[in-house]
């Protein structure tokens, strides 16, 4: 890179900026996932002859580079962007899923992969179990965007977006363990496992700290501003900020930044944003998150092409073989005592538990003299690869085929109007709030209220006749408020719980009846 002067390195930024901005516009045209798009169109960049884009390719696949952009440019921006928009109360409904797949699924995930591979194809125990960190990853983009694009339950889109988030972190910190402390841990023997178990939940536990206290605080900092440009910046300073931090004490970045952005997103936003200002932190978190996924997996094909695959393909499709049993244990056994739980989600998981550009940048941190980091390189990018392309690409026919919560006929014409609803009701609410602050005359502010009351009564009766002409929409939306009354419900239970008024044993009972209810609405869809 010493002959790349900075004019040259702004020069193939803008140009990789470019062709991922009009990969990202095509795919999204033809309504199809835009990172399995941009994989392959990375991978035949790479493949094929292009002598303009040499100096690009040369750039881009330097390893340094494509881990300081992936790692510690995009990571956070994309951790924090997914997390701020997780709604608090719907994570904390199906927490039990969530931590059963995150934690549980995690480790099994990572267990079995380390000892088949250490056993089956011959790689050194730090090798093995380091594969095995790199492989407990998941990336839940691509899903979720097939997920919007056919209206899956938002439970299961919770589940599948929660779990990510949190085994990003669990992944990140077995990563490091098996990479720089397994073999001494392992010389210690018992002593060595206690001093693992102990540097595990330290790394957690630091990572959680440093997250909410950093959340909280500023959260709290959002109460003394309405200035929505400067709060974006706080929001850009407190994801960069928690991951740098805890990443420089040797806690887990990853958690921090998830941590904080939750707390940020949900707490900060209800006691200290207004509408306006939450709109523009997720427009501009919408943007960075879209350049930033663009480039990273326009990358990951990029630099797919550039690992040579040694004749190792028997190796190479054995390893694909190991991680897709290895997901599928974990996936139905830390999911089996769950009741509340459609199998028809289970086999959408399992399947949908994608690997993406966070294993990829993971195992070109490896410094270059760790034993087997070539053949790590090899496996880990063709397994991404066939977890985009193959799995990527037939998940949403999986879904189809299971039924799950498919749209209904005209569900696309009511979203339209639901919207214009909302958009009226917000502007009503706006106009009261600056007639106060402005001394509007009432006079004034009612004939523009008088104008927003009609366009909202007329969209009204659109929806109804919506409900007359298709029956199974208006049912449809019957069940969607009940299942929120029902989240209303166990919200209710829980703060009786919280505040002594019940005891726990009455609160388990009244959850699992609840809980029930709302898993025989969503095995109805």
């Amino acid at each position: 890179m010493e002959h790349l002067d900075l004019h040259h390195i702004f020069v193939m930024s803008l140009f990789l900026v470019m062709i991922a901005a009009g990969i990202t516009a095509i795919a999204k045209k033809f309504k199809q996932p835009y990172p399995i798009a941009l994989v392959i169109v990375g991978a035949l960049i790479g493949l094929m002859n292009f002598p303009t884009l040499d100096p690009l390719k040369n750039f881009i696949t330097q390893g340094e580079v494509f881990h300081f952009v992936i790692v510690t440019l995009f990571l956070p921006a994309l951790l924090g962007e997914a997390s701020l928009k997780l709604p608090f109360d719907e994570l904390k409904t199906n927490k039990i899923p969530i931590l059963s797949l995150a934690f549980g699924g995690t480790l099994l995930s990572f267990l079995i992969v380390g000892f088949s591979t250490y056993y089956l194809l011959g790689l050194t125990i730090t090798a093995a179990f380091v594969f095995g960190a790199l492989m407990s990853a998941t990336d839940p983009v691509s899903v979720l965007s097939i997920f919007k694009s056919i209206g899956v339950n938002k439970r299961l889109a919770i589940v599948v977006e929660g779990e990510s988030l949190f085994n990003d972190g669990m992944a990140v910190v077995l990563f490091q363990l098996s990479a720089f402390y397994l073999l001494s841990y392992l010389d210690l023997g018992w002593e060595g496992l206690g001093l693992g178990a102990w540097t595990f939940v330290k790394v957690i536990f630091l990572g959680l700290l440093i997250g909410g206290a950093l959340g909280y605080g500023f959260s709290i900092l959002t109460k003394f501003y309405d200035d929505y440009p400067l709060e974006i910046i706080f929001s850009i300073i407190l994801f960069y900020g928690s991951y740098l931090l805890a990443e420089s004490i040797h806690a887990s970045g990853v958690i921090a930044v998830v941590v904080a952005a939750m707390i940020f997103g949900n707490f900060g936003a209800r006691i200290g944003m207004t509408p306006t200002t939450k709109l523009n932190i997720g427009n501009f978190w919408d943007v960075a998150a879209l350049l930033a996924n663009s480039i990273v997996f326009l990358m990951v094909g990029l630099e797919i092409t550039r690992i040579g695959i040694f004749n190792k393909w028997g190796t190479i499709f054995a390893a694909i073989g190991i991680v897709l049993v290895a997901r599928s244990v974990a996936v139905y056994a830390s999911l089996a005592f769950i009741k509340n739980f459609p199998h028809s989600w289970k086999h959408i998981i399992n399947w949908g538990g994608l690997k993406g550009s966070l294993s990829i940048a993971l195992a070109l941190s490896l410094p270059y003299n760790f034993k087997g980091r070539d053949e790590l390189l090899v496996l880990t990018f063709f397994v991404v690869f066939f977890s985009l392309v193959v799995q990527g690409l037939s998940v949403k026919t999986l879904i189809r085929f299971l039924g799950v919560n498919p749209k209904v006929e005209a569900a696309s014409e009511y979203e339209y109007l639901i919207t214009k609803i909302h958009q009226f009701e917000a502007a009503i609410e706006e106009i009261h709030k600056v007639r106060k602050r402005l001394f509007i005359t009432e006079s004034l502010s009612n004939e523009l209220v008088k104008e927003y009351e009609d366009k909202k009564g007329s969209v009204e009766k659109q929806i109804q006749k919506l409900y007359q002409d298709h029956t199974e929409l208006k049912e449809n939306q019957k069940k969607l408020l009940l299942r929120q009354a029902l989240y209303a419900e166990y919200e209710a239970i829980s703060e009786l719980t919280k505040d002594d008024v019940i005891s726990n044993e009455v609160a388990d009972k009244e959850h699992a009846k609840i809980m029930d209810v709302l898993v025989n609405l969503d095995e109805e869809h």
